[in-house]
């Protein structure tokens, strides 16, 4: 059985190296195809050796291209590895550019696409992540959930009656933390770089369109950063695009600014933070791996069970939410519930249901 991985960006890296050991464990030919959407300097050949990551056997450099231009080089691009190499199945993670453009490719040459991290809404359809999930999962012959919730949203769109398969798999990216983080002190090298050893501090990141495109929000937010950077450092790993950008918009900001890090470094800082801020969604999840409360910088979260549950919740980019939510957060202890994202073997239950299918 041979099974084509699209992927597109380091996070998707990350989740495909834990579900490749299992496809290669199952007998499973896998064809890894790195469409070059987001170029990353924290994505060197070191980068896949450390990760245990197989290099990919096609590297399609599309990057730094509008949205529309982007996916539709894709998808030409894709289809010709996808003529060439005849896959059982084309395997796609979350809600990338380069996600939509696999499916969607597959899709037309009636290849069976699995969606890995099917099924979540964050029901705000401005963004294009948003677009990108739904019409994949739309697309999708074997979906993936790593959540009950994910499922719920399935069922309430009708995915009963299209001809598909709903597994719950569990999250790979819970796998991908309980598999590294033995390798993390080995790896890891920001808390010594930065003197951030035994020493208070907030985890946070800034990097979605919807902030650092709006000098509106992104000032509010730089300036809720600011107080609270005075009462407890704030550790920001920070895009140049962004810190560019705050500069010609002459926005302050006062923390401790770092360059963008590397995933054993970002482990790292979460294992050793007391609290994240962020508009990552994968940070989102990350924090409550690591029992850390996460104050989240948007109006609505894919991760809606985090904010149930009582260890997320969402501040938007207004300043006092921002300031007010971290003060009752901060340094929380949080109780991990059991299960929520799995136990550690979605890689695995992925693998088989691709054997079996």
């Amino acid at each position: 059985m041979k099974v084509t991985t699209i992927l597109g960006a380091r996070p998707q890296f990350v989740k495909a190296a834990v579900v490749s050991r299992e496809l290669k464990k199952s007998g499973i030919d896998e064809v890894i195809v790195h469409t070059g959407q987001h170029f990353d300097t924290n994505m060197s050949q070191v980068f896949f050796d450390e990760m245990e990551i197989p290099t990919p056997d096609y590297n399609l450099e599309i990057s730094g291209l509008n949205h529309g231009a982007m996916t539709g080089r894709m998808l030409e691009k894709i289809e010709e590895v996808l003529l060439k190499e005849k896959p059982d199945y084309v395997l796609v993670y979350g809600d990338t550019n380069s996600t939509l453009a696999g499916a969607l490719a597959a899709s037309k040459l009636h290849i069976p696409v699995a969606h890995v991290e099917a099924g979540l809404r964050s029901f705000e359809m401005k963004m294009p992540e948003e677009v990108n999930r739904i019409l994949t999962d739309r697309i999708s012959s074997l979906l993936f959930c790593p959540t009950t919730a994910a499922i719920k949203n399935l069922d309430a769109e009708g995915y009963n009656n299209i001809d598909c398969k709903i597994v719950l798999s569990g999250d790979v990216m819970y796998d991908a933390v309980q598999f590294y983080q033995s390798k993390i002190e080995t790896n890891a090298t920001v808390l010594q770089k930065e003197k951030l050893e035994g020493k208070p501090f907030v985890l946070a990141t800034l990097h979605r369109a919807e902030n650092t495109n709006d000098p509106a929000r992104l000032k509010e937010i730089c300036e809720a950063f600011n107080e609270i950077n005075q009462q407890v450092k704030i550790v920001l790993p920070l895009h140049p695009r962004t810190k560019s950008f705050l500069s010609s918009q002459g926005i302050k900001l006062n923390a401790h600014v770092i360059d963008p890090v590397g995933y054993f470094d970002m482990l790292a800082l979460l294992k050793n933070c007391s609290m994240v801020m962020t508009d990552s969604g994968g940070l989102q999840k990350e924090a409550y791996f690591f029992s850390k409360f996460c104050i989240t910088l948007r109006d609505q979260t894919e991760w809606v069970e985090l904010v149930e549950v009582g260890a997320n919740t969402l501040a938007g980019a207004s300043k006092k939410n921002i300031i007010d939510k971290s003060k009752a957060n901060y340094n929380k202890t949080l109780k991990i519930q059991e299960g929520l994202y799995g136990d550690g073997h979605a890689a695995a239950i992925i693998a088989k249901h691709l054997t079996k299918s």
